[in-house]
């Protein structure tokens, strides 16, 4: 019984609120100041170095020119010396040497700032999804969290290795180059600005388009993974019932869909490189003509005119990109403001600094006018009353969609009730922690969950210390050991894969031992023996009777054969009880339980 929306939003590549996500995420890296500081120093170093080589390569390049016109002129044979050009070709071959140690020392700590970064969000992000309640995960698909935890934090690591420092990198190479460009020649900086004025211009037109693929793509890649995802879960159904051929039609479908968004979002990305470097190519040709007439002139040496081309190689790349990289930085961004979002969802109410604590209890169980709704404008359930002595045996009946398992989630405190209180032992649940409520109940649920790891690391996951022997007698008591023994290494057999190679019975065994092991003083069955066959849910029968006895119990049924020896049952519709009591008072009174018990057994 249920009353949710989904907060399922298509991909975005572009932040809302650009400002405060900077800000945000900067304040993430505060624990790394340091190698940030480092960083910094490297960049400025390594800008510095690279507008200062070609400058200074000028120099050196003019004096080599010299040395053998010179070396020409007189006749004599031409020889580089520690005094003749000895000096300034070793300045700059360590000036080239210390350029690339300070790139690879920018480029190493940066990745290191960024995978940090990452194991911090991925951190705050695991946290956080253990403190939200229940309704978030009811409200959101699994693989838009999915998606948030991997490759929207891959995408921040990636483009702060990359894109924000090849963007820091090219501002100040940029600027510093056109400076120098300018100081060597105004016309010919002038029309090579022209040509990158029209290379950045066809590269911002492309680049928005490529920003709306990229978001196309992001979207159909979300649908391709969640079809993926459902058709493997109900592989069994989908043979069951023939839809082989359907099933890989939708996929084919969601993978073209796919398909054609990667290829228009390729297609963007490398069409615009040939033709920007063509344009390129150009400019640098009409630049090398006037330049070699400058040079016969006697305006520009060749030195100069060399150092001027290794201005226009570095700075053209960064130009025509530059659209490029502030898309790529939104999506980072675009992405950061999503996992933001995740940390800043509502959490569960905080338990209280003074709980109340409730150890081994003794089974007393009440509700006492509680009311909930998924939507507190909505009330779902309204003025529900009960109470379970202990020893007793409550079973909660009703028609699929009656409220029967929110009963059973308000009880465990998944949710919140929005009136009324629960009480365990006289003590309000919302007085006491979660986990301290919790080691109080045992839980069987229609829907087995088991871990990759052995048979008997699957059974002490409520009593990780358990050993052996309990282990063993928890799996005698469900009827299961002698499966177990069956399997190649028995006890120590590794489930993996959601344990497929299991059937559906012999999973639910498991839990149903895992659930002996723990002893709890209240237990909540949710058809806990539906998977099983007659004979042996006989059997695990007579052992739940065992494991009942002295305890209060929940049990969800659907098969009313199974509870009629329920001390009360809570019969459900709409999500509130219209009739309680056991089952030959139930019986008497010829309402909803004695017309549903006797369709039953028609």
């Amino acid at each position: 019984m249920s009353d949710k929306k989904t907060l399922h939003t298509p991909q975005r590549e572009v932040p809302q609120n650009t400002k405060s996500t900077v800000v945000r995420l900067f304040s993430q890296l505060r624990g790394q100041r340091a190698r940030l500081t480092v960083v910094g120093l490297s960049i400025v170093i390594y800008v510095i170095l690279s507008i200062w080589n070609p400058l200074y390569s000028a120099v050196v390049i003019d004096h080599l020119w010299q040395s053998i016109q010179t070396a020409w002129n007189t006749g004599t044979a031409f020889v580089i010396t520690w005094d003749n050009l000895g000096k300034e070709l070793f300045r700059l071959t360590i000036q080239y040497l210390f350029t690339w140690v300070f790139y690879y020392l920018q480029s190493y700590l940066m990745a290191s700032v960024a995978e940090t970064l990452v194991l911090s969000l991925r951190t705050q992000v695991s946290r956080k999804l253990h403190r939200l309640p229940l309704r978030f995960f009811d409200q959101n698909k699994a693989g838009e969290i999915l998606s948030r935890v991997t490759s929207d934090l891959d995408k921040i690591s990636e483009v702060l290795q990359t894109g924000l420092l090849k963007m820091i990198v090219a501002t100040g190479t940029v600027i510093g180059s056109l400076i120098v460009m300018f100081y060597y020649s105004v016309p010919l900086t002038l029309i090579f600005l022209v040509f990158m004025a029209i290379c950045v211009v066809i590269t911002k037109v492309v680049a928005s388009k490529n920003l709306l693929c990229a978001a196309q793509r992001q979207e159909t890649i979300g649908s391709l993974t969640g079809v993926v995802e459902e058709y493997y879960k109900g592989r069994d159904v989908i043979k069951a019932y023939n839809h082989e051929d359907e099933s890989i039609q939708q996929v084919v479908k969601v993978a073209e869909e796919n398909r054609a968004a990667n290829q228009k979002a390729d297609f963007l990305t490398i069409c615009i490189n040939p033709l920007i470097r063509l344009l390129t190519r150009l400019s640098q040709a009409v630049i090398a003509v006037i330049a070699g007439y400058a040079m016969l002139n006697g305006t520009m040496t060749i030195g100069v005119v060399q150092a001027f081309f290794q201005y226009v190689n570095q700075t053209a790349e960064p130009l025509t990109e530059a659209s490029y990289m502030i898309n790529s930085l939104q999506s980072a961004l675009a992405s950061a403001e999503r996992t933001f979002e995740m940390l800043d969802e509502e959490e569960e109410i905080p338990d209280p600094e003074h709980p109340a604590v409730v150890e081994h209890s003794k089974g007393n169980v009440a509700f006492e006018h509680v009311s909930f709704g998924y939507n507190p404008d909505r009330l779902l359930m309204q003025d529900i009353s009960f109470s379970a002595r202990p020893g007793q045996k409550i079973a909660v009946v009703g028609s699929t969609g009656a409220g029967k398992t929110t009963l059973i989630n308000l009880l465990m405190r998944f949710y919140e009730v929005n009136g009324g209180k629960i009480t365990v032992d006289g003590v309000s649940t919302a007085e006491m922690t979660r986990s301290g409520l919790r080691r109080n109940f045992g839980m069987v649920l229609q829907d087995t969950w088991l871990f990759g790891g052995t048979v008997a690391e699957n059974i002490a996951y409520g009593k990780p210390d358990a050993t052996r022997e309990e282990i063993v007698a928890a799996a005698k008591a469900a009827m299961v050991d002698y499966f177990i023994r069956t399997m190649p290494q028995g006890y120590d057999t590794v489930l993996d894969n959601e344990a497929a190679n299991l059937s559906a019975g012999q999973r639910q065994l498991l839990t149903i031992a895992r659930v002996f092991l723990c002893d709890p003083p209240i237990l909540i069955l949710d058809e806990a023996t539906s998977s099983v066959d007659t004979r042996t849910e006989v059997e695990i029968g007579k052992a739940m009777k065992q494991l009942m006895d002295g305890r209060t119990s929940f049990v969800i049924a659907h098969r009313l054969s199974t509870i009629r020896d329920a001390d009360n049952i809570l019969f459900m519709a709409n999500g509130n009880i219209i009739e309680q009591g056991d089952h030959k008072t139930l019986l008497a009174k010829k309402g909803a339980y004695a017309a549903l018990y006797y369709s039953q057994f028609e």
